[in-house]
């Protein structure tokens, strides 16, 4: 089934949502628009029964060339402070929204990714690129700060010199250079990209849905504390999970040590036997 916006299209196969920046004309900048519809289409998703593993990627040539100048900034500051904080809430909203999302997200970058695209390139699990991607802070270049999360995003992915070069010069790199540096897990010919993507999909839809969910929230949240504490909350998350879904993770011990049908360290347990 396709749903088709403006500014957001998304379709949704075999378990996978491939949920697209639609601007190609404007090599898919984010506008205020696009935002509204961005947050519509991912509260459409999260919770479909179809839907195990989302995908953003960008029609076109370009992933995200950050925020629609003219749209989010000049005409919004016409209202004035009321007028910016209301599109950065629109922005910042979805961002925050598919970082603690219900189901595995995947950055497929099949283009550029500038600026304010950082934001929703670190709220997805896990990111793929072409090599022939293009990633940039430009925002210098305009004379401004690399706002909206930016700055943050690359001193989390980034070493600290690559991170203070990266935001200072505003020079953009390639994919193989962003997998280099960190900022996604891997780069590949873009004529791979989707075939990579997709078995990546495919081997997290073989997992526990609700472990998964759990494990992206306590990669997430243990990187701010300190290891007691950190201990102390993945004792609390296992428990909650268990308490969710304690028969999905009997059967996985089941089948390992009853009927040795499976490895732990070799792939995910079969999600659709139960013990009888």
């Amino acid at each position: 089934m396709a749903n088709d916006h403006d500014t957001v299209a998304y379709d949704v196969k075999d378990g996978i949502a491939w949920l697209r920046f639609n601007r190609p004309d404007k090599r898919n900048a984010m506008s205020p628009t696009l935002n509204r519809e961005m947050m519509e289409a991912l509260d459409a998703l999260e919770f479909r029964d179809d839907v195990g593993v989302l995908v953003l990627t960008g029609e076109g040539s370009a992933w995200t060339a950050g925020m629609d100048l003219k749209e989010y900034f000049r005409e919004t500051e016409v209202d004035g402070l009321k007028g910016t904080r209301k599109a950065q809430r629109e922005s910042y909203g979805w961002w925050r929204r598919l970082r603690w999302y219900q189901k595995p997200t995947i950055a497929m970058v099949n283009g550029w990714c500038f600026g304010g695209g950082y934001g929703p390139l670190f709220a997805c699990d896990l990111a793929f690129c072409a090599d022939e991607a293009k990633f940039g802070l430009s925002e210098i270049n305009w004379g401004i700060l690399p706002g909206g999360g930016a700055t943050k995003v690359a001193v989390e992915l980034l070493p600290f010199r690559k991170a203070m070069y990266h935001a200072m010069l505003g020079e953009p790199i390639d994919g193989r250079t962003a997998a280099e540096w960190g900022l996604v897990n891997e780069s590949l010919p873009l004529a791979a990209l989707k075939d990579r993507v997709t078995e990546v999909a495919r081997a997290l839809l073989a997992k526990n849905p609700v472990a998964l969910k759990a494990t992206k929230d306590a990669v997430r949240r243990v990187g701010l504390m300190p290891y007691d504490e950190a201990e102390d909350y993945l004792v609390r998350a296992q428990e909650a999970a268990n308490f969710y879904d304690n028969e999905g993770r009997k059967e996985g011990i089941r089948q390992f040590i009853d009927e040795k049908s499976y490895k732990p360290g070799l792939g995910a347990y079969d999600k659709s036997r139960q013990a009888s």
